[in-house]
């Protein structure tokens, strides 16, 4: 299914098979592609790149399709990364995190930090974090392959 090039925001590099690789949701997934364009949102004179995922219900492309700055991106996958290297230790808390200091890490960014804490104002935390961490179990392999490919990639690039 081709990424649709007439709506505001214009794809530049795309990958329009991205429900044959949509994780669990693979062949069968309504994301039917990924792009990186000009975003939706650019003011003359000035313009950002976005990334976008393409719903598609079927029968037209759908409202619920996401568009994200670049960098936003990118702190999603550092939120990810930080988040997988503290469950790989959390069963050494009885509730899969420190209840005196949820806070996981501060990353760095930007003369300031990223803070990735546990979500204590959830009130059904101690249960929804073992779901969490089994999620993250049972995605182990589909994740890792990810990982994996990124790390390469931004060996690649000399990071």
């Amino acid at each position: 299914m081709k990424i649709p090039t007439t709506l505001k925001h214009k794809p530049v590099i795309v990958s329009e098979n991205y429900e044959n690789v949509d994780g669990r949701y693979a062949y069968k997934s309504d994301a039917k592609g990924l792009s990186l364009g000009l975003a939706q949102w650019n003011d003359r004179g000035k313009v950002d790149i976005s990334a976008k995922v393409w719903r598609h219900t079927g029968g037209k492309w759908s409202r619920q399709s996401e568009e994200l700055p670049l960098h936003r991106v990118l702190d999603l996958a550092i939120l990810i990364t930080r988040s997988l290297l503290h469950f790989r230790e959390a069963y050494r808390y009885e509730n899969l995190y420190d209840i005196n200091n949820p806070v996981i890490d501060r990353v760095g960014l930007q003369g300031d930090a990223m803070t990735v804490a546990v979500c204590t104002e959830n009130e059904k935390i101690d249960e929804d974090i073992k779901l969490f961490d089994q999620a993250l179990k049972n995605d182990d392999e589909l994740l890792g392959e990810r990982l994996r490919t990124l790390s390469r990639i931004l060996k690649e690039m000399g990071y």
